[in-house]
C-alpha cells in the first residue's frame, strides 16, 4: 500500500541557489497541511553536507561549487545532474507516528518500484550491502564521508552501486526527508511515477508567494550565511 493517503506534489525546476533550495524545504515544513513531495534541481553545481558535518571537509570545493549545510543529517552530496527531492510530513499526518527508519525504508521502496516500472531492477541495501564502498578510480578526489560511496540499510542500489539515499530531520511539527537520485538514467515522467507509488491521490501544487517569501527569509538568515555554513 502507498505510504500516504494523499500527497501534494511540487515539481519545482526553477533554477535556484543551494541556500534557497534548502530554505524552501524548511518553509514547506512550516506551511504543510498534509504530506508533500518537492522535486528540484540546482542552478549550478553544488555540494550539500549534513548538519553535523565539518566545513573543513568541503572547503576545498568552494571555488567550483555552491556549498550549503543541510538541516538534515547525512554525508556529503555532490549536486549537478542529479534529481533531488524532499518529502514533508506534518505531525498531523498518520504516518508521522511511524519510526524514522520505517519511513526511510518505505519511501525508498516506492522509489525502487518507480525504477522497476522503467525496467531498472534496483534493490534496497541490506546490512551486508552497507559497508563503505569507494570507486576504484579517483579515490583521492572523493571525500571519505561522501554519501554516495557509503550505502546504509534501505538505500537504493542498482548493479552494486548506490543510486539513491536520503537524510531526515524530525521536529515537533513534522518530518523532513531530503533525498537524492543520481548515477541512473531516469524516464521523462519519473517524478510522476515516483509520486504515484507514494500515494494514489497526488495533487499538483505550485509554490505560493507566502512559501517563497518565507524561504527567502530563511535563506538570508540561515542557509546563506557564513555562520551557518561554518557552524562546525
Amino acid at each position: 500500500m502507498p505510504i500516504f493517503a494523499a500527497l501534494d506534489v511540487y515539481t519545482d525546476f526553477v533554477p535556484r541557489t543551494a541556500a534557497m533550495n534548502m530554505a524552501i524545504d524548511e518553509a514547506l515544513l512550516e506551511f504543510a497541511a498534509r504530506a508533500s513531495i518537492r522535486f528540484y534541481r540546482w542552478d549550478h553545481p553544488a555540494v550539500s553536507f549534513g548538519y553535523f558535518g565539518k566545513y573543513v571537509a568541503v572547503a576545498e570545493h568552494v571555488p567550483q561549487r555552491d556549498l550549503v549545510r543541510r538541516w538534515t543529517g547525512g554525508g556529503i552530496v555532490f549536486h549537478g545532474d542529479d534529481l533531488t527531492y524532499s518529502i514533508i510530513i506534518p505531525a498531523a499526518a498518520e504516518v508521522f507516528a511511524a519510526s524514522s527508519r520505517s519511513i526511510y525504508a518505505t519511501v525508498h521502496d516506492s522509489l525502487r518500484n518507480a525504477l522497476a516500472a522503467n525496467g531498472q531492477h534496483a534493490e534496497l541495501a541490506e546490512g551486508r550491502d552497507a559497508a563503505p564502498r569507494r570507486p576504484r578510480t579517483a579515490q583521492r578526489a572523493v571525500p571519505t564521508n561522501a554519501c554516495f560511496t557509503h550505502p546504509v540499510p534501505a538505500d537504493v542500489m542498482l548493479n552494486g552501486r548506490k543510486v539513491a539515499g536520503a537524510a531526515q530531520r524530525r521536529v515537533r511539527h513534522g518530518l523532513l526527508q531530503q533525498g537524492c537520485i543520481q548515477q541512473v538514467e531516469l524516464a521523462e515522467d519519473f517524478e510522476k511515477r515516483f509520486a504515484d507509488k507514494l500515494s494514489k491521490e497526488c495533487v499538483a501544487q505550485n509554490l505560493s508567494d507566502p512559501i517563497l517569501g518565507r524561504a527567502s527569509e530563511i535563506a538570508a538568515q540561515k542557509y546563506g550565511t557564513e555562520a551557518w555554513l561554518r557552524k562546525r
